[in-house]
């Protein structure tokens, strides 16, 4: 082992020393800008989009450091990171998306310089690097999680530390300092913050140390990798030991076993349609119904192009580089693992096979392709390169490149065909046109959240940070809404149920001190977002409270005389339930409506 290890050090020392050493690094940091300026491009383009918009919300109605804004289960996600930024952001500039799109680009731009880290620590100073490079930098795999704020939060910081922690254990295994251990453990609680899916970062780590002693003739790869780099890899351990008991307090478990037909449909659209045309740049084109974000629609000739070139690579490295068997099947088990998850976690019976297309539980496996494909270059020949071979290889890195350039065009034009941009700007400039002009809390529009969103659908969340708005609250005097193009326009009550008068002559129901007041309806309620329409006449101005049975009342002000008030409720039943939060107020509370609110 002693020798072995020798070996690799001499060899890694002797890469720096090549000849080339700086315009491999020049070109590669060329390419790296050219790809940080075209991202920058597409994010300064875009606007938030579903979940950025309960990522904002929460960061304006909850304190920055607070449990309830960290320690959230995010639909299934544990991502206190995620919020940490986007309360920053939120405090630095509320709802405006520049701070947003500022993120996506530095951290792009960290991943981008941690690949090329690896990459240079595998191939050393060689052109060879930017092969894999390339593929990293212009694939459109990472497109749909780069565009989206809340899973570019997510997937490229865990992109980064796969790069970083493989590094550092490459580094660890190679020079003994302990800094490396330090360094790879700390990255990993990093990425851990922002998204439960680093936990395969450690694994990723000791699966590129050990596959490339293998690669490089090492005997016993495993058992070395593990001597070398053991500091690291208990750090980790621990790490993981420690997340994962404070991930299962907080998140409720989202894993079932779905039906075959469901794993077999996804599987086949996010393998045939989605990962491998990727792999040659594609998949030219994209496919949309607002508001679900674009996937990946590609013709069946780059389907079929795809799955031949992965046969074709197959087969060449297994016959053209020793010991590559294994890159390849680390590579395969780390894709299907991302499909595990995404399976057992996403399916349902509203779940469509698109959902695989949209290549963003797919994201991180470019990093994986990219260390596949160094290791693979790493690996000795079994025969000399042909004269030939450098000309092919240059042909198919245009190819690739002009392929991916096409698929981020048409991504763009997709992307930004999303109305959530123009119906925010049209509800801010309304909302604060009248600023003390109250608002009753409604749903913003099916085109930027569904109600499956709900609270965080609401007016009131998702503007809950924009200064000098109008109050938005659960009761006012007077209806309006936003409409589905963001304007402020005046609203009505549909009628779905109707508030029975009361039997005191003169009165209706009567409210007073420490009684509860029932307040029949015509038909029973099923449990939903309501709208009531209260009439009354009070003896002098005060407040009342008002409620479905068993659910949290809503304090409501009334005024001397006669008024009428529109009030929010959640809840559900045969009858609502009223009493005086004022000492010694009298209120008379005639029939009403009750119903939704909708634009007159």
């Amino acid at each position: 082992m002693a020798v072995s290890t020798t070996l690799l050090e001499r060899e890694s020392a002797s890469a720096g020393s090549r000849p080339g050493r700086r315009s491999v690094l020049v070109v590669a940091l060329a390419l790296i800008a050219i790809q940080v300026t075209i991202r920058g491009v597409l994010a300064f383009r875009g606007e938030f989009y579903w979940d950025d918009l309960i990522l904002i919300g929460r960061a304006g109605t909850y304190p920055p450091l607070s449990t309830e804004m960290l320690n959230y289960d995010h639909d299934g996600h544990l991502m206190p990171g995620a919020f940490a930024v986007a309360s920053l952001i939120t405090w630095l500039a509320p709802m405006q998306w520049w701070p947003a799109a500022v993120t996506l680009v530095v951290a792009q731009l960290s991943a981008s310089l941690a690949v090329l880290r690896l990459l240079w620590l595998i191939l050393g100073p060689r052109r060879v690097l930017w092969g894999p490079l390339l593929f990293y930098l212009f694939s459109p795999l990472t497109l749909p999680a780069f565009a989206w704020w809340a899973a570019g939060l997510n997937s490229l910081p865990m992109q980064a530390a796969l790069a970083w922690v493989a590094g550092d254990a490459l580094q660890l295994a190679r020079t003994g300092r302990r800094r490396h251990a330090v360094s790879g453990v700390v990255v990993t609680v990093c990425a851990l913050v922002f998204f439960e899916k680093s936990v395969l970062v450690s694994f990723v780590a000791f699966a590129t140390v050990a596959l490339l002693y293998r690669v490089d003739g090492v005997r016993q790869p495993v058992r070395v990798a593990w001597q070398r780099a053991r500091p690291l890899w208990l750090g980790s351990g621990a790490v993981l030991v420690i997340w994962a008991a404070w991930y299962t307090t907080v998140v409720v478990s989202r894993f079932g076993v779905p039906p075959w037909s469901m794993v077999a449909g996804l599987t086949h659209h996010g393998l045939s349609y989605g990962l491998a045309p990727s792999l040659l740049g594609g998949p030219w084109q994209w496919d949309r119904w607002n508001p679900s974000p674009p996937w990946a629609d590609p013709p069946p000739v780059l389907v079929v192009a795809a799955w031949l070139a992965v046969a074709g690579a197959l087969v060449w490295s297994l016959r053209c580089r020793t010991r590559t068997g294994w890159v390849w099947i680390a590579a395969t088990t780390y894709v299907c693992a991302s499909l595990v998850a995404m399976i057992s976690t996403r399916f349902g019976p509203e779940t469509t096979y698109e959902l695989a297309q949209t290549l963003r539980y797919f994201a991180d496996s470019s990093v994986i392709v990219a260390v596949a494909a160094a290791l693979i270059l790493r690996a000795p020949q079994r025969r000399p390169t042909a004269a030939w071979s450098r000309a092919v290889a240059l042909v198919c890195a245009v190819a690739f490149v002009v392929s991916s350039m096409g698929s981020t065009v048409t991504f763009a034009r997709s992307w930004t065909d999303n109305p959530t941009g123009e119906y925010l700007a049209t509800a801010k400039a309304a909302l604060t046109e009248h600023p003390h002009d109250p608002v009753l809390d409604h749903p913003v529009s099916v085109w930027v959240l569904l109600p499956v969103t709900y609270p965080h659908n609401l007016v009131g969340s998702v503007f809950s940070s924009l200064p000098g708005r109008s109050p938005i609250s659960d009761h006012t005097t007077s209806l309006s809404v936003l409409d589905d193009r963001g304007a402020l326009v005046p609203a009505e009550l549909m009628p779905l149920r109707g508030v029975l008068p009361g039997n005191v002559p003169e009165c209706g129901h009567r409210v007073a001190d420490d009684v509860v007041t029932t307040l029949r309806l015509n038909e029973p309620a099923g449990d939903w977002e309501w709208t009531v329409e209260i009439n009354y006449m009070a003896a002098d101005d005060g407040a009342i409270e008002l409620g479905f049975p068993g659910r949290p009342r809503v304090t409501v002000p009334v005024t001397e005389g006669l008024g009428s008030v529109y009030v929010r409720l959640s809840g559900g039943g045969a009858a609502l339930q009223v009493e005086s939060a004022t000492p010694g107020l009298n209120v008379c509370i005639g029939g009403g409506s009750m119903g939704v609110v909708i634009p007159s």
